[in-house]
């Protein structure tokens, strides 16, 4: 066994030593520590037993076989990184986004496969029918009529959970034809995703285009964020995007999710706010998201996009948020620890009707064995059955 495998497979996964060794179950014996011990094995001072290899195998996210490999292998594409990266971020952070997009290529591979394997793979042909040339307006106007999405459906919402308009828009999305996940970690608090390397992720497929979201960022912000990736779904791009929208491609994506969800025509009575203090244009643009279901720095991208308010104040209000939104999700963490939904209602809701109605019938009809059905889901084999139970 080639050791470098080891050290690979543990830095991709986005672990350090010491979480590797716990993870792993290696503790301290002889004198040294667990993560000491770890370390031996990565520089080939001793080999690991299979059940460790087992363990390494299930804690890094690789297929056992990984580890026999002559040398790492190299990077798998996952689509094009529409990303623009802030100037520090951490490596670990980088590693788990990755890790997570291999995680979900993989998914949509077998979802695919099985598909194709029941003669049910139809060609979606919204995907990569749209070409950025023929501008946004153009683009949100075909998603509209695609999805049979009515903008006063949306925010009245419909369906449980919230945010309502998220449920109408995702199942709008879906009926079209999209697998949607909600995704904000590897399995635990512990691999949370950064929302400035990972907002959302598209998966361009014909048969079985998967969106992402990271579910980390704030749930008003969710239904842009889908819209900007089902852009890239039209426009045929598999890739991953962050929260700051630097290229052109992103801008984009980004001004097609605004047109669908905030009018510009609902906008022209805030000429006003040019000259407006902070603490005014604030005030106003929570009187316009309130009723609407989008995020307070949607409706300050929007204002700034149509020329109503300054970079400088586009940069303050979203700062403003940023710190109000950090506040808020420590607050819900707590709240969480105290009391929240069972594990299934969590899981069914980031896994989305779409997914599990189909695992369901697969199962049902002895197309999907339990254990396959449970890498799909990204569960254990032993909770397929009473995930999928109310999947009509």
């Amino acid at each position: 066994m080639n050791p470098a495998i080891l050290h690979w497979a543990r830095e991709t996964a986005g672990l350090t030593l010491e979480e590797a060794a716990e993870k792993v179950g290696i503790g301290p014996a002889r004198g040294m520590t667990g993560a000491d011990r770890l370390s031996m094995l990565e520089r080939g001072d001793t080999e690991p037993s299979r059940p460790v290899l087992l363990k390494m195998a299930n804690q890094y996210r690789r297929p056992l076989l990984t580890f026999y490999m002559a040398e790492p292998p190299q990077p798998v594409a996952s689509g094009q990184d529409f990303r623009t990266l802030p100037e520090h971020y951490s490596q670990r952070d980088e590693a788990l986004v990755s890790a997570l997009l291999r995680e979900v290529r993989a998914r949509q591979e077998m979802v695919r496969s099985l598909l194709e394997t029941e003669d049910e793979a139809v060609q979606l042909p919204f995907v990569g029918s749209f070409d950025r040339r023929d501008g946004a307006d153009a683009l949100a106007d075909k998603i509209i009529r695609t999805l049979s999405f009515d903008l006063q459906d949306f925010r009245r919402g419909q369906g449980p959970g919230a945010p309502k308009g998220f449920a109408y828009l995702r199942e709008r999305v879906e009926a079209a034809g999209i697998f949607v996940l909600l995704i904000g970690n590897l399995g635990s608090h512990h691999s949370a995703l950064n929302i400035e390397l990972f907002r959302g992720f598209a998966l361009a497929d014909p048969v079985a285009p998967f969106v992402v979201i990271n579910d980390q960022d704030s749930d008003t912000a969710w239904s842009f964020t889908l819209l900007h990736e089902l852009a890239h779904i039209f426009l045929g791009q598999t890739g991953v995007s962050g929260s700051k929208a630097g290229t052109p491609v992103e801008i984009f994506c980004n001004d097609v999710a605004g047109r669908v969800l905030l009018p510009a025509a609902e906008l022209a009575q805030q000429y006003d706010l040019r000259d407006a203090p902070q603490a005014e244009v604030i005030s106003r643009i929570a009187g316009i998201a309130a009723n609407r279901q989008v995020s307070n720095s949607m409706v300050a991208y929007k204002l700034f996009r149509e020329g109503l308010i300054s970079h400088e104040m586009w940069a303050a209000v979203t700062s403003f948020y940023r710190q109000q939104w950090l506040q808020n999700r420590n607050a819900a963490r707590v709240q969480e620890n105290d009391r929240g939904p069972s594990y299934y209602v969590v899981r069914r809701h980031r896994l989305g009707d779409r997914l599990l109605k189909l695992s369901r019938r697969m199962l049902t009809e002895g197309a999907l064995s339990p254990s396959k059905a449970a890498a799909i889901l990204g569960v254990k084999p032993s909770n397929v059955y009473a995930l999928t139970e109310t999947a009509a």
